[in-house]
Formats: C-alpha cells, sequence, structure tokens
C-alpha cells in the first residue's frame, strides 16, 4: 500500500489529532527501522522512549509468539500468570507495595490520582511548571499547559502548579494535600531533570503532611536514565510511581506502584480495565523488563549517554545539553522541527523536536557505540548546513 493511499485514507477517516512524518515504516530490528521503499533509518526516538528493549527484541518476539498461541484475553475476572508474575516482578525491583496494571501513561496517572483522593477523600494536588502527565481529563487537569488545557476546560479541581524551586514547594504542600506528582525528569518540557534539592523538600513535605509523594516514570522508567527506575538515580523514594511507555516492549501497558508502607488505598470496585494486564502483553514486559534490566546494559546506557551527550555538546549551533542516561535533550540555535524533518529526508535520522529550539534524544537502549556515533556524524552534518 503506497503512502499515497495511507495519507488519503488518514484524510478521509482519521481524526486529525497527529502530524505525521511522511514515511511508512514497514520492519524494526534493534536502533534501525526500514520504510516501504526498502531505505535503512537509524532511530533515535524508540517510539517516544517506547522500544528501549530495541525494535522486535528476539526475546519479546518469542514471549509474544508463545503466549498469543495459547491465550490472548480472559479478562481480569480470571487469574493469568503472565499479569500476576508481571505485577510481582514490577513490585519486588522497585517499591515493593502493590500494584495496578492498566494500558497507558495516562491511564497509570488517572490511577494514581485517584488512588491518592481514596488515601485522602478530597484532597488536592500539587505539579510542578512545565509538567506533562498526560492528555485523559485527571492527567491533563495535572498538566499545567494553557495551551493544552484551555480548550478543555472546566478541568478536574483541585490542583495547583509551582515552579521547581525547594521553597516553592515546600510551600505549596499542606495538610490539604493529597499528593505530589512529579516527573524526575521532565520529557516532553525538553527533558529537564528536576534537581535532587526539589525532590527532597517535597519528600520532607509530604512526610510532614501525610501527602503521598508520586513520582511519574512514564518515561524515566525501564531503563532509559540508566538506572532500571528513575528514582534510583534521585536521592528521594517515592511512594508511588507510574511506568508505561518502555515497560511493554512495544505494546500498550502501564501500571501504578506503591512503596511498601502505602499499599493499597484502593478498595474492590474502586478502579479497574478490561483489557489490562492481559497475558499477551503482560508476556512482552516480562520479556522486555529481563532485556532491559541486565545490569551491562544499564551501564551501557549510563556510559554511552554521558559519552553522546558530551558529543553532542561540541556540535556547532548547539547550546545546551541535558539529561540523564539516554534521555537526552539539546537546544540549538535553529529551528529544531525544521531540522527533525530534514534529518528524516536527507539522513535517514530519526528524533524529535519537543520546541521550537529543543531536540528529544531517546533511542532503543540497545544502540551500539558505532550507532551513536553514526548519529553525531549525521547530525554534525545537518547542523553545519
Amino acid at each position: 500500500m503506497s503512502l499515497d493511499h495511507l495519507q488519503a485514507l488518514e484524510a478521509a477517516s482519521v481524526m486529525p489529532t497527529y502530524k505525521r512524518m511522511p514515511v511508512e515504516f514497514v520492519k524494526g530490528e534493534g536502533a534501525l527501522l526500514w520504510d516501504d521503499e526498502g531505505r535503512e533509518y537509524l532511530d533515535l526516538l524508540a517510539g517516544i522512549a517506547v522500544d528501549n528493549a530495541g525494535h522486535c527484541h528476539p526475546a519479546v518476539v518469542a514471549a509474544v509468539r508463545e503466549q498469543v498461541g495459547k491465550l490472548v484475553h480472559v479478562s481480569n475476572l480470571f487469574y493469568t500468570a503472565p499479569g500476576m508474575e508481571l505485577a510481582d516482578r514490577l513490585a519486588s525491583s522497585s517499591l515493593g507495595g502493590k500494584v495496578f496494571l492498566c494500558n497507558s501513561g495516562a491511564e497509570a496517572n488517572e490511577a494514581a490520582i485517584k488512588m491518592a483522593r481514596r488515601h485522602r477523600p478530597g484532597g488536592e494536588f500539587v505539579v510542578l511548571e512545565g509538567a506533562f502527565h498526560g492528555r485523559t481529563m485527571g492527567a491533563l487537569s495535572a498538566t499545567p499547559q494553557a495551551e493544552k488545557q484551555g480548550p478543555f476546560e472546566p478541568l478536574v479541581p483541585g490542583f495547583s502548579s509551582v515552579c521547581a524551586d525547594p521553597d516553592a514547594v515546600r510551600a505549596a504542600i499542606t495538610d490539604r494535600t493529597a499528593a505530589v506528582l512529579i516527573e524526575p525528569i521532565q520529557g516532553e518540557a525538553g527533558v529537564h531533570p528536576i534537581p535532587d534539592a526539589v525532590l527532597e523538600a517535597a519528600r520532607s513535605a509530604c512526610d510532614v503532611t501525610g501527602a503521598l509523594l508520586i513520582f511519574d516514570e512514564v518515561q524515566t522508567g525501564s531503563g532509559r536514565t540508566g538506572n532500571l527506575w528513575g528514582y534510583e538515580g534521585t536521592t528521594v523514594v517515592p511512594d508511588a510511581m507510574t511506568v508505561a511507555k518502555g515497560l511493554g516492549g512495544g505494546f500498550p501497558i502501564g501500571a501504578l506502584v506503591t512503596a511498601e508502607k502505602i499499599g493499597s488505598p484502593f478498595l474492590a470496585g474502586d478502579h479497574g480495565s478490561t483489557f489490562a494486564g492481559g497475558p499477551v502483553v503482560a508476556a512482552a514486559a516480562l520479556a522486555s523488563l529481563e532485556v532491559v534490566s541486565e545490569p551491562g546494559l544499564l551501564a551501557a546506557v549510563r556510559s554511552e549517554g554521558a559519552r553522546f551527550a558530551a558529543s553532542l555538546r561540541e556540535l556547532p549551533g548547539v547550546k545546551a545539553v541535558r539529561g540523564r542516561g539516554l534521555m537526552i535533550g539539546a537546544d540549538i540555535d535553529g529551528d529544531a522541527p525544521a531540522l527533525v524533518m530534514r534529518a528524516l529526508a536527507d539522513e535517514a535520522l530519526v528524533m524529535n523536536a519537543t520546541g521550537p529550539h529543543t531536540l528529544r534524544f531517546v533511542p532503543p537502549l540497545v544502540i551500539s557505540p558505532a550507532q551513536l556515533d553514526s548519529a553525531l556524524t549525521r547530525l554534525a552534518r545537518l547542523l553545519a548546513t
């Protein structure tokens, strides 16, 4: 099917909520993609920080093939082993409490919001300026960006935003606060790590007031920062975290994970999801977690991420570079969205822009040093013209 035909189908039948780039990808392997004409691309986007284990990792493919041949869906009214095993793996590898499985990052944040309201009925929420927590109504209410919120007001009440300053955060958290929701690294805002001092201020204020500290690890989880979970690279342990994106090896999944001391404020019937924790998706997530939690891979994410960031700083027109592991943002002199389009067409390089002058690099974690060097060579050509 030609790209022209796909674009015609989109124009006729698809709500225009995405600005797609003019490429149809038909195959992926590791950090590489191929389009319908056989052209090879180097992927620095990983499906927006999703394909952490790489495209079509053999272990993920094998797990899915085996499971899909046995059982696809029965609902959460019955037991299936992959879902129970995944919940146990998530809890034991992180905060040690309970897990609610769902289908996306936004759904995980919705679950976290409901959990916090169950923890402190009628309580309020504190989020950081520049945050992005999703596009469903609760998650959108926690996303203090006027251009995203404005068309859909009135929003869920009880949310306030504060700048990432320790004193401001501490002052905003009161006995009325149900939860503080923070991304350890703000991804959609341009890859901005939140200073440990801010996280520590939130932690201490939550301890005093009884509010929950929840980390949105939708992007920072599943090995992305060089630790299995982003909070492990900070000085703070949250009461709960939300994960998604890289968890499923490319399959749609999300989870809310609590600390042992919190357990589950939910009661039976408080929350649910028809498809959540289904056997195929859970099998994929278990296989992907096995790949990205390997110590050698995590060490490479840290070292290669640092090397890539240092090399980016030396490229022409690069004004600032920040991030952790293989979650890196770079501010440039020029038009970032235009450069992304040129990268795709001229250099077969897949990446994206989070703002008019900001590039985001979240490649598959299995990307090789040679592939990162190739990416730097291609970027240097693009930035020099």
